[in-house]
C-alpha cells in the first residue's frame, strides 16, 4: 500500500514538474517575444554591434555607427554615455526652428545675437531668411547665428519679455522636442551647445540619441542637411551682404556619399562629429563621435568609415 502511494505521489510530483517546466517556457517565450515588438518601432536598436563589422579603436569616449536601411548597429562604444554635446546641439535648435516658422520667415541678427562667443561676420541688424541663416550655422557652427534664430523665435506669443526669456523659452522648445522623439538621455541648457561654465556644457546627450535623432531628420526633412555637404558655400542675406561659409568638418571630401555632417567642440565636451553617409544607393549609415579631440574626432572619422566600407565589401 505505502508503495503504491509512493509511486502515485511520484508520479504527481513528475507531472507537476513537467507543467512548471511548460509554463516557464511559455512565459519566456512571451517575453521575448514582447521585448522584439516593443522594440520593432524603435529607429535605433539596442544589442551587441554585428559581428562582421571589422575591429576597430577609436580615440572617442562614445561613438555609434548604424545603418538604417538594414536597422544594424554596426559598431558601439559607450554609445549610451551622457557627454557633452558641444554644438550638435545646434541640429536640434535647427530641428526646432523649422517647426516655429516657415523657412522662408526673417531672421535679424540683433546687438544682442552678436554677443555670443565667436564673430561670423554678420553686421548689426543684418536680415536672413530663416532657411539661410539655418544652413550658415549649421556648416559654419555659428554661435551668433544660432543666437539670432532663437532670439527672433523664442517666445512668440508672449508680450513684454526680455533676452534670457526668449531664450529660455526656445529651449523649452528643444527640451519638449526631445522628449516628442524619445531621446530620454538629452538635455538642452542653451541654444547653441557652448559651455555654461568651466565644469558644466551647454547640452548632454549620448551618441545613440544623437543618431536617433539625425535619422528622425533625414526621414522627415531630407533637405534639412543639404548645406552641410559642402566644404565652402556662399550666402546671401537679405540685405546683400555676401559670406563665404567654410565648413567645420575637415574631412568632409574624405567621406564617400556624404549626406549630412555637424561638429562642436567645447572645453567639457572634446571634440564631437556627427554624420550620415551613403556608400551604396538607398543604405544611409549614421556615425556619431562623442568625446574625442579637436584632430582626434576626423581620425576616429576615417577608421570607422574605412570600417564601414570593408564591412560592406566582406558582405
Amino acid at each position: 500500500m505505502d508503495n503504491q502511494f509512493s509511486t502515485i505521489r511520484h508520479t504527481e510530483v513528475k507531472f507537476f514538474l513537467v507543467l512548471a517546466t511548460i509554463l516557464l517556457f511559455l512565459l519566456t517565450a512571451s517575453l521575448i517575444f514582447s521585448i522584439k515588438v516593443e522594440r520593432k518601432d524603435k529607429s535605433v536598436p539596442t544589442g551587441v554591434a554585428t559581428v562582421s563589422f571589422p575591429s576597430v579603436t577609436i580615440g572617442a569616449k562614445a561613438a555609434y555607427v548604424y545603418d538604417v536601411r538594414t536597422q544594424t548597429v554596426l559598431f558601439t562604444k559607450n554609445e549610451n554615455a551622457r557627454l557633452s554635446l558641444a554644438s550638435l546641439t545646434k541640429i536640434m535648435s535647427a530641428l526646432v526652428a523649422g517647426d516655429l516658422s516657415p523657412r522662408y520667415g526673417t531672421i535679424t541678427v540683433n546687438e544682442e545675437a552678436l554677443r555670443a562667443e565667436g564673430d561670423s561676420g554678420f553686421y548689426k541688424d543684418e536680415r536672413w531668411t530663416l532657411k539661410d541663416i539655418l544652413d550658415f550655422s549649421l556648416l559654419t557652427s555659428s554661435n551668433d547665428g544660432m543666437r539670432a534664430v532663437a532670439l527672433s523665435l523664442g517666445a512668440l506669443e508672449r508680450a513684454d519679455v526680455d533676452s534670457e526669456e526668449i531664450i529660455n523659452d526656445f529651449v523649452g522648445e528643444m527640451n519638449d522636442k526631445a522628449r516628442e522623439l524619445g531621446l530620454k538621455n538629452t538635455y538642452f541648457w542653451n541654444e547653441t551647445g557652448l559651455d555654461e561654465s568651466e565644469m558644466k556644457g551647454g547640452a548632454y546627450g549620448t551618441a545613440k540619441d544623437m543618431s536617433t535623432l539625425l535619422e528622425y531628420i533625414l526621414a522627415h526633412y531630407p533637405a534639412f542637411f543639404d548645406a552641410t555637404k559642402e566644404a565652402t558655400t556662399t550666402f546671401q542675406s537679405l540685405d546683400n551682404y555676401l559670406h563665404v561659409a567654410q565648413n567645420t568638418n575637415n574631412v568632409i571630401a574624405e567621406i564617400p556619399g556624404i549626406m549630412a555632417s555637424k561638429t562642436g567642440f567645447t572645453d567639457t565636451a572634446g571634440g564631437n562629429l556627427a554624420f550620415v553617409f551613403d556608400p551604396e544607393l538607398g543604405r544611409p549609415i549614421v556615425v556619431v563621435i562623442l568625446g574625442s579631440t579637436g584632430e582626434g574626432r576626423f581620425e576616429d572619422a576615417r577608421i570607422l568609415v574605412d570600417a564601414v566600407m570593408k564591412s560592406i565589401s566582406n558582405n
